[in-house]
């Protein structure tokens, strides 16, 4: 594995004429037991790669439901250490890409370079810390820098030019382009200037470009894949598979699909 696996990984769906898609769950929703079960029905879905949230007392991106479902996680006694060793129990099976998303502070507590070596081992592919922004994030490139760990960044619709165009040039795995002002959750719409500032990113960008927040209905992940290399469903998964209701997640991924993106 190379540092490369998470593009690469989003590369082959768009090659295939399809659109990544990668679906956002919350470890320990449910207790750490259902997370086996959870990714491995992922990846038989035809998630391109998966997003494990790690439930933070203080999150600051995360809405409502992703925030209950972080509260649910807490209450079962779920921690960054407990997850890691859970995952490292299958990992041998997950033939995806894993992206941890976590805040910093769990990271500290851990140990970074503990950390860093714990994920290189059982394969993680790509880490999205929110709290950490691209002026502050050197310490997690050191500790990351000899792993095949990609550090996803996230680009906002407000960051400036110059800005956007740093973040780009250091961005590794893909651009987690926000597609709101404000937390994740669902919404009805979205800013009609999107797709001139996806156009601006994918320009700027020599790694893909998915869009994020908000989206959770599969006219939404057709929409915003037509403008973008693909999409991360965050708080509409999290949900439905809290219901139990699994066939809305193959209704989400399906909708990334061949037959829906011609090339």
């Amino acid at each position: 594995m190379t540092k490369l696996k998470l593009t690469a990984a989003i590369e082959s769906a768009i090659e295939n004429g399809e659109k990544a898609f990668i679906p956002y769950i919350m470890a320990g929703d449910g207790g750490l037991e259902l997370l086996q079960e959870q990714i491995l029905f992922l990846q038989e879905a035809g998630a391109t790669a998966i997003e494990v949230g790690i439930p933070f007392s203080d999150p600051v991106a995360d809405g409502p439901t992703i925030q209950r479902a972080g509260e649910r996680a807490l209450m079962h006694g779920t921690n960054l250490r407990a997850i890691v060793k859970e995952l490292d129990s299958f990992h041998e099976k997950v033939q995806i890409p894993l992206i941890l998303m976590t805040y910093f502070n769990p990271i500290l507590s851990y140990g970074l370079e503990s950390f860093s070596n714990d994920c290189q081992r059982i394969g993680i592919a790509g880490l999205i810390v929110p709290d950490v922004p691209v002026e502050e994030s050197e310490q997690l490139k050191v500790a990351l820098q000899d792993t095949d760990i990609a550090l996803v960044p996230l680009v906002s619709l407000t960051s400036p030019p110059e800005r956007i165009a740093k973040i780009t040039s250091l961005g590794e795995g893909f651009i987690y382009a926000v597609t709101v002002n404000g937390i994740t959750g669902v919404r009805n719409g979205f800013d009609v200037q999107l797709e001139q500032h996806f156009k601006r990113l994918k320009e700027l960008s020599s790694i893909p470009v998915l869009a994020g927040f908000g989206i959770s209905t599969p006219d939404q992940v057709k929409s915003m894949g037509a403008i973008t290399d693909g999409v991360i469903v965050g708080s509409a998964i999290v949900e439905a598979l809290h219901l139990n209701n699994k066939e809305k997640v193959l209704e989400l991924i399906q909708a990334s699909k061949k037959q829906v993106f011609i090339s």
